[in-house]
């Protein structure tokens, strides 16, 4: 760690040493950003996120900016004392609802811009709702839209190249914008299609081709496809639910699971049962 500072708490220096567009580019731009962290105290779990300090000054006055992300890989191994890790971030933009003018999003083009070899300064790691559960027997079902998966790259990372093996069902749902179907699955060294052959995996999306459409939709047809299978690995105690992505997600998964478990009511009562028996956990954003 290097000094901490008192408004950004214990700091990390870390370097770019890899910046690749996973996206078409004729689609809104997603990279993969890995940062080596040469400090052999800076630890972290799967599914943890790190916050990414943006120097400025800003246009708000104030002297730094930080955004959270969360960590899109598992632990790489024979790295000795240094570590490596990886954020999927997407190049945002806002529109001033006033003057109608694009504004580009700070530590988003901050990140899609860094070069190889540029040191960054980190935060964290910060703790996570999401935990990957210690017996190989549990089932889990991820659910979820965009770079909201981020996380649940990791945990496949983890379970099957680290692990070698896992015994229950890995199931992840999850909607893209079009053209962001290459997210996952256009990295030719490590990503999730190097694990769809494993027997237990299983990942499933459904495209929306109008770019008008969003993530969520392609994640309603994606459910409405499976969703007797969901709601059948949900009855098994040993199955764990995670959410991830827009917080329109839970509206999403709470209307399509509730026409299944009977009504609105019954569908609350079971998740809150999840919930309260430590297999239901969700981390969604606006």
């Amino acid at each position: 760690m290097i000094e901490a500072s008192e408004d950004l708490g214990p700091v990390s220096q870390a370097v770019i040493v890899g910046n690749v567009r996973v996206s078409a580019e004729d689609h809104d731009e997603v990279r993969r950003i890995t940062l080596r962290i040469k400090d052999p105290t800076f630890q972290y779990l799967v599914g943890q996120s790190i916050g990414v300090v943006v120097p400025g000054p800003h246009p708000m006055g104030n002297l730094y900016h930080i955004r959270r992300y969360s960590i899109a890989s598992g632990h790489k191994r024979g790295l000795r004392k240094r570590t490596e890790l990886e954020l999927l971030v997407r190049r945002c933009f806002a529109i001033d609802e006033i003057n109608g003018e694009l504004y580009p999003g700070i530590a988003s083009n901050y990140l899609c811009d860094a070069k190889k070899g540029q040191k960054i300064t980190i935060t964290g790691p910060f703790r996570s709702p999401f935990n990957i559960p210690q017996d190989d027997r549990a089932n889990l079902l991820m659910i979820g839209t965009g770079t909201g998966v981020a996380p649940f790259r990791s945990f496949v990372q983890e379970i099957y190249r680290d692990y070698g093996i896992w015994r229950g069902q890995v199931r992840l749902y999850y909607g893209v914008h079009s053209g962001m179907d290459l997210l996952y699955e256009n990295d030719e060294q490590d990503d999730l299609a190097n694990y769809y052959d494993q027997a237990s995996f299983r990942a499933f999306r459904s495209l929306i081709g109008q770019r008008s459409a969003g993530e969520e939709e392609s994640l309603k047809k994606t459910l409405d496809g499976h969703v007797n299978d969901i709601w059948s690995l949900m009855q098994d105690p040993n199955t764990y639910v995670y959410l991830g992505g827009l917080n329109k997600i839970t509206i999403i998964f709470d209307h399509i699971m509730a026409d299944v478990a009977g009504d609105e009511s019954d569908w609350l009562k079971f998740k809150e049962n999840l919930r309260a028996e430590g297999r239901w956990s969700e981390l969604v954003y606006n």
